[in-house]
């Protein structure tokens, strides 16, 4: 229960801050990115002993995949994380006295780049993969213990500076579906798209990483 209790408290940061920054800063690209890479910095050094920080349900299920973690908790974990992201945007939405706005992911008129459908799932597929790549590979040696938070929110922080204006940088199903879900309209007719692209993305790397990068035969 503690694993899951870190799961909620962390990915609710999440969407509290990093897309709270989003929201304030009218989703500049430099801020947006630094806030969620820095998020997941603070989170992988205060709960990554307990959870190992997954915060996301794409990472957790990479990590089923590779077998780094059991059924069991992988539903824990994502029930948890779906929560907490929940949480966190009915918390920002408070704050702001608004839920209109809460940072949720889109494309086509609710993207900078007015994106298509096609570009969204691709964006977000490579985007996922690239992150979940680098975390499988820095969490697979116990000596990249002390490195890995930082390594993992700089990854993020990069696919975020280039993901922000094709759909606003999902690579996250929780972080997406709580926001999109309070916030509604668009927000949420879309949000399949950023739970399917990035769940697919991250079983490309698990698939990648098994066979091509990891030496377990």
């Amino acid at each position: 229960m503690k694993k899951y209790i870190a799961e909620f408290v962390g990915t609710l940061v999440l969407v509290l801050v990093a897309c709270g920054v989003a929201v304030v800063t009218n989703a500049n690209i430099i801020a947006t990115s630094l806030a969620f890479g820095l998020v997941i910095v603070a989170m992988a050094y205060s709960i990554g002993n307990v959870s190992g920080c997954h915060i996301n349900p794409a990472v957790s299920l990479a990590m089923l995949i590779t077998k780094k973690m059991d059924k069991k908790d992988f539903v824990g974990y994502v029930v948890a994380q779906v929560a907490g992201a929940t949480i966190g945007a009915g918390i920002l939405g408070f704050l702001l006295d608004s839920f209109d706005a809460l940072g949720a992911n889109g494309y086509g008129a609710t993207g900078q780049l007015a994106t298509s459908l096609l570009i969204a799932i691709v964006i977000e597929i490579i985007l996922t993969f690239i992150f979940v790549t680098a975390i499988l590979g820095v969490t697979s040696k116990t000596e990249n213990g002390s490195i890995a938070g930082l390594v993992i929110g700089g990854t993020l922080t990069l696919v975020h500076l280039i993901g922000i204006p094709f759909t606003g940088t999902s690579v996250n199903p929780a972080r997406s579906f709580g926001p999109a879900l309070l916030q509604g309209g668009d927000a949420l007719t879309q949000s399949w798209v950023f739970i399917i692209a990035p769940l697919v993305g991250a079983l490309l790397a698990a698939l990648f990483y098994k066979y091509i990068l990891s030496n377990e035969k």
